[in-house]
């Protein structure tokens, strides 16, 4: 999953964490943010450098390639988002929290003016994660701790290229950046579905025109295989999603449910063992199985898929990409209810894709 940067101000909140510690939690973010823009320096001041690495370098002006690409053939904001980098000298920009009760696949949700609500709350700091998730997890939650390599201040603050991601194969980079700057396009307070899986139609057709335009055969081989792997991985994760969702709605004592629950994610570790053989050992999924799995791990999987398709249609519909944003602010005017609604219906007459997307990081 992704971070999207939330306007820090105090707001609504789940009734387990109240008064200080919420403060406290905006401190954390303010702190962040900021020491993160101060660490970005221009992205030509790396380049000319003679103590930047080439391999560094490469990628940076890789990035400015995309960067320029996105503005120019993609209509996607041409401002001074990724035009920084920063050397963040950690694995993560943030670690998200996800949380649902324990026999739900019903995700937690943390309210805040502006951005509405959302279904994750997110940390500069690992140990700071992990100290609200034992909190949570002595309330009885099922919680998912999942670091963050990129996220979107929504045009607030100059987005900077963060060394999180910059080591990413340049389709998978190209991705990234077409994504996050979709959401400075359009985006709904409270409507993750809509946003995550807005971005993701965009990035699909941003890496499509860029691949063709830009992407030598090894670049195209490597993403297309990306693709498989991360349809294959999402087929999994559905197919045990729906089986978790189908025990909690049973007439099963609760026992019983913890029970069927243990074999299901049991089946999911196996299963998944034998799709990673067919990917030759491949192992950038591991660390999504780092942690014991939860219902947490699940619930949030559909946010990124659900209204694809309908986007896909519209795309096809309009068949420009200018055009594509200007119907899609106007659905965002909608109601959510309609949205959804509309989203759906366009969904039955959407183009098949080359594979599903799933906002799940692997390395």
């Amino acid at each position: 999953m992704k971070m999207k940067w939330r306007v820090l101000a105090c707001g609504g909140m789940v009734a387990i964490m109240a008064g200080c510690a919420q403060i406290g939690y905006f401190a954390q973010a303010a702190h962040g943010q900021f020491s993160l823009l101060s660490e970005a320096r221009p992205i030509d001041e790396w380049i000319a450098s003679p103590g930047t690495e080439d391999n560094l370098k490469t990628k940076l002006a890789r990035v400015k390639e995309i960067r320029a690409f996105a503005a120019r053939e993609l209509g996607l904001p041409d401002n001074d988002s990724y035009t920084t980098y920063a050397d963040l000298k950690r694995p993560f920009v943030m670690w998200n929290i996800v949380a649902t009760p324990e026999l739900s696949l019903k995700p937690m949700e943390w309210c805040f003016p502006i951005a509405g609500c959302v279904k994750y709350r997110g940390y500069y700091r690992k140990e700071d994660a992990q100290a609200y998730a034992a909190e949570l997890r002595a309330a009885k939650f099922d919680v998912e701790i999942s670091g963050v390599p990129a996220y979107s201040t929504l045009g607030w603050f100059k987005d900077p290229v963060l060394s999180t991601f910059i080591k990413y194969p340049d389709g998978e980079l190209a991705r990234l950046v077409f994504h996050e700057l979709a959401h400075q396009v359009v985006y709904v307070p409270g409507d993750s579905q809509f946003n995550e899986s807005f971005a993701v139609a965009v990035e699909e057709a941003g890496v499509e025109r860029w691949l063709e335009k830009h992407g030598d055969d090894k670049t195209r081989k490597a993403y297309v295989a990306y693709e498989g792997r991360k349809r294959d991985f999402l087929a999994l994760l559905m197919k045990h999603r729906k089986a978790l969702s189908a025990n909690y709605e049973s007439d099963a004592s609760d026992a019983e449910k913890r029970k069927e629950k243990a074999a299901i994610f049991q089946a999911l570790k196996d299963e998944y063992q034998v799709l990673k053989a067919s990917w030759g050992g491949y192992a950038g999924y591991d660390r999504w199985f780092a942690e014991p799995l939860s219902n947490a791990h699940l619930s949030a999987i559909a946010t990124y898929n659900d209204f694809v398709p309908g986007f896909r249609a519209m795309l096809a519909q309009q068949k420009d990409l200018g055009r594509f944003y200007a119907a899609v602010r106007a659905l965002s005017a909608l109601g959510k209810e309609d949205r959804h609604r509309e989203l759906a219906g366009l969904a039955q007459t959407a183009p098949v894709a080359a594979g599903n997307s799933v906002e799940i990081a692997a390395q």
